[in-house]
């Protein structure tokens, strides 16, 4: 695999402007199909062979008219003076006149009568409006009363599933990765030219999931994530490219000669950590929901794109930089040896060669008491109430529990089959939903025109992020509810999610750790670095998950991040974090291994070549780290509070990753490991093929390099 990246790398190099003209044209016709025959993102929540499910199905079956979208439209007088009627039936006459609009209900008066509810239902599900268009209906219908001025907000699904992206994170990342570059490669050449790698493989992985959405569902949020993703490995990827070849430079090598050399062994690292990510992401595909499927697809096409442009750009763009690449010193005097970094991380590595049973312990003790809050850590699909205060689905989430109880923005709705359970019986079922004490309301049954079934709408005391509201279903489903009768709504399809995730965790990690042994059995010829490697992700992961809910689990650091109050964590984090991180935390791990290997191949010396391995890699990994926690720590800001998390949690975990793991435990383990780290088996050395990730001996930069 070398020997052909080396070519690989040779071959840009000698054709840089051939290499860009080709990724010019590739990102033309990618973006032109895109822009032609691409689709837009569409969330897909079904969760097959839930309860929730089998009564959403039965609803939509027999009341047609339930089967589309639905919204809230809230309005309030900020004066606490009771609403004019004919205010509001103008406003009710204006929204029934919406495209797709297929029933308004008469206003719900609160007991004070400042404000008014009314539920819009929608003839088609919320996947068929595009971007903001069914919310900018509603705002256009309600701006005639807001002239009045009453407050008009607007909530339920068809809002909340709306979320403008303004380019915040994506800004702040870029801006902070270039500073961290041009602090680690001491040019602005040196360090545009990462970025600018960086954002072509992430245009080209943005209109591929484009044209993917032509064809499959894309969750609208998945995008992002993959932006967040593709950015910080593609610049991650580049910088490791970058760094090798001006070591190159440094040697004496020409330009070309050190474009090959970089590409055979960096190159290397970047094909392994890539596929490692890749890997990773086949995971989500075990979680059981199409949402998950899409995050991977959406993720899968960006990281493979930005690969792919780092290991062909990167040494075209090194080849017409040429000495540019170095500092103004090294060029103007080639002897002059640059002495920062690198020995300083020396030290450090010798420092801990000496005393690695007590740098191992230490780590060990500082990635366990990080992990510790995950212990508390509850789950739970984020809605409005987790919003900022300045979004109108939140407004209206607040409007809504103030005058209605916070058990109305959450209602279950009891979808009832008539030819299983008779009509007689709906009477005494209403009044079994009543005498639980976590009900506040129960509304009259309704049946539909055939006459074969019906709806209860149970409006529970608490709030749907409460645990009292998860536990109401829970006796609800466990005893109150008979044969023919099944709970629904947002809150019951939320729970039903959160349970299938966490079932589904279970068996996306066991398949995620497997995969990834195998694949570094493979590369690395040694089950030990793999097996501990795998378990040092594991610790880093946990870490991650123990500061995110440290962090939104308590009112400190949610309100720090723009959050309200503190809010349970996203039940679509944990499988989602789990899967990137413990792909992200190997990009790190065979940065250095790669390293090491390659030292201890060329000397046999196992000590030695770990701290020479640590010596060489350091700084990049460190700089690197440094990029995408800045990138990540960028989508902190976003509104989108699975995006928030993400943003948090993988900043946490990347940090923590490419310091405490891989700067002190890495290191340390393998130190007291010593040879064993390359214990091979005769009989598995005899089936795993030879994938050769170092440079061969017999193959010198300068055959790499075409004629």
């Amino acid at each position: 695999m070398s020997s052909f990246l080396g070519r690989l790398g040779g071959a840009a190099a000698a054709r840089p402007w051939r290499t860009l003209l080709a990724w010019l044209l590739i990102l033309v016709v990618a973006f032109g199909l895109a822009a032609a025959v691409g689709g837009e993102p569409h969330d897909n929540y079904r969760v097959s062979g839930t309860r929730s499910t089998a009564g959403g199905d039965l609803l939509a079956g027999r009341f047609p008219e339930m089967s589309g979208a639905g919204a809230r439209v809230l309005v309030h007088d900020r004066e606490g003076d009771r609403l004019p009627d004919a205010a509001l039936a103008e406003l009710r006459q204006r929204l029934t006149e919406l495209p797709k609009v297929a029933t308004v209900g008469e206003p719900v008066l609160s007991g004070r009568g400042d404000t008014a509810l009314f539920q819009v239902g929608y003839r088609v599900p919320v996947t068929e409006f595009e971007g903001s268009e069914g919310l900018d209906a509603l705002r256009a219908a309600g701006k005639p009363t807001e002239a009045t001025g009453l407050q008009v907000e607007f909530g339920g699904q068809l809002p909340e599933n709306f979320s403008a992206p303004d380019g915040t994170a994506e800004m702040v990342g870029v801006i902070a990765a270039l500073v961290i570059l041009v602090i680690a490669l001491g040019t602005l050449v040196s360090a545009g030219l990462p970025l600018l790698v960086a954002l072509a493989g992430l245009g080209l992985g943005t209109a591929l999931t484009t044209l993917l959405a032509a064809v499959t569902d894309i969750s609208r949020t998945a995008p992002t994530v993959a932006t967040m993703v593709g950015l910080g490995v593609g610049i991650d990827y580049a910088l490791l490219l970058v760094s090798r070849h001006v070591e190159g430079l440094r040697k004496g090598l020409t330009k070309q000669q050190a474009a090959a050399e970089a590409t055979a062994t960096a190159g290397s690292s970047v094909v392994v950590a890539g596929a490692t990510v890749l890997v990773s992401l086949l995971g989500l595909r075990l979680a059981g929901l199409p949402t998950y499927s899409s995050f991977g697809y959406a993720t899968f096409v960006v990281v493979g794109a930005v690969m792919l442009a780092s290991l062909t750009m990167v040494p075209a763009l090194c080849s017409l930089a040429g000495p540019r690449l170095l500092r103004r010193a090294e060029r103007a005097d080639p002897t002059v040896k640059v002495t920062d970094g690198p020995t300083r991380t020396e030290r450090w590595a010798q420092l801990i060669a000496r005393r690695p049973l007590a740098a191992g312990l230490a780590s060990l003790v500082v990635l366990l008491a990080l992990a510790a809050p995950m212990l508390g850590m509850r789950t739970w699909p984020q809605d409005a109430g987790s919003q900022s205060a300045d979004n109108t689905t939140r407004r209206a989430y607040d409007l809504v529990a103030e005058a209605y109880g916070p058990g109305a923005n959450g209602p279950l709705l009891i979808a009832v089959d008539l030819r299983t359970l008779p009509a007689a019986e709906l009477p005494g079922l209403v009044e079994r939903l009543k005498a639980d004490p976590g009900v506040a309301r129960v509304a009259p049954a309704v049946q539909n025109r055939a006459g074969d079934a019906a709806v209860v709408s149970v409006t529970p005391s608490t709030g749907p992020q409460d645990e009292r509201t998860t536990e109401l279903l829970d006796r609800l489903r466990g005893g109150v509810l008979p044969a023919g009768a099944e709970a629904t709504g947002v809150v019951a399809v939320f729970a039903d999610i959160s349970d299938r995730l966490s079932e589904r965790l279970w068996i996306v990690v066991p398949f995620v750790v497997a995969l990834s042994l195998i694949l570094l059995t493979v590369l690395f010829r040694a089950p030990v670095l793999a097996v501990k490697a795998a378990a040092m992700n594991l610790l880093s992961v946990a870490a991650a998950y123990g500061v995110t809910t440290a962090v939104f689990q308590s009112e400190t650091g949610a309100k720090l991040l723009g959050l309200p109050h503190s809010v349970p964590v996203s039940s679509w984090v944990p499988i989602l974090m789990f899967t990137v991180l413990f792909g992200l935390s190997m990009d790190y791990e065979v940065f250095l291994l790669a390293r090491v290997r390659e030292d201890w191949l060329a000397t046999g010396d196992a000590k030695g070549s770990v701290v020479r391995g640590l010596s060489a890699t350091g700084r990049v990994i460190s700089s690197a780290a440094a990029i995408m926690v800045a990138v990540f720590i960028g989508f902190a800001l976003d509104p989108d509070i699975t995006v928030k998390m993400m943003g948090v949690g993988m900043a946490a975990a990347v940090l923590v990753d490419a310091t405490v793991v891989r700067l002190l435990l890495v290191p340390a383990t393998m130190t007291l490991l010593g040879r064993a780290n390359w214990w091979l088996p005769a009989w598995l050395d005899r089936i795993l093929p030879e994938l050769r990730i170092e440079p061969e001996e017999t193959a010198p930069a300068k055959e790499l390099v075409p004629a």
